[in-house]
């Protein structure tokens, strides 16, 4: 007889002890795949290029103990994945938001107080310190908030067509207002 095949569905941009506790609560039911969520849909959903990409996140996963194996999925888990890969029971936190059938899903309680979003604004409310103690000769405030740097993440330097599109039509604007042959963008 095999082991229940027991999917754990995670996007891992930053690894902490609430994806250790998840895996290793799932490990005691069977075998743990995990679903992990691709670099693209991460970007699609969530705004951004993970920190670690996809292959690095997934050697991370396939470092731990509690994980038989680790699969590509998307930011959503169906019915169609769970057969794809033979999985028996989608174990998720209670945020869950799969739309797979019930009796297929378990549903435990988040580890409380931590969450990657919440140790990314952290790391950035740590370098915003770290660079507030350097004397900065700008006009304007004297410090970097927090709330400023956020803010332009989405904004600055992303990459995609959209952000690409609005600064050449801005810098071919501010070319032709400056009178200037060439200007130099920088951010």
């Amino acid at each position: 007889m095999r082991n229940k095949r027991i999917m754990v569905d995670m996007s891992l941009t930053i690894l902490h002890h609430g994806h250790i506790r998840l895996l290793k609560k799932a490990a005691k039911l069977g075998d743990v795949i995990v679903g992990l969520t691709t670099d693209e849909e991460i970007k699609n959903k969530k705004g951004y290029v993970p920190e670690i990409p996809y292959e690095q996140r997934k050697e991370i996963l396939e470092a731990i103990s509690f994980v038989k194996e680790v699969v590509p999925t998307p930011w959503e888990i169906n019915e169609n994945i769970l057969e794809e890969y033979n999985i028996d029971k989608l174990f998720h936190g209670n945020d869950n938001s799969n739309k797979i059938n019930e009796e297929k899903l378990l549903i435990v309680d988040r580890t409380p107080g931590i969450s990657s979003s919440k140790l990314r604004k952290k790391a950035a409310n740590s370098l915003v310190q770290k660079k507030n103690k350097k004397l900065m000769l700008t006009p304007g405030p004297a410090a970097i908030l927090y709330d400023n740097i956020e803010h332009l993440i989405p904004l600055f330097g992303r990459g995609d067509d959209e952000y690409s599109e609005i600064s050449t039509k801005v810098l071919d604007w501010v070319l032709e207002l400056s009178g200037q042959d060439q200007i130099i963008h920088s951010q």
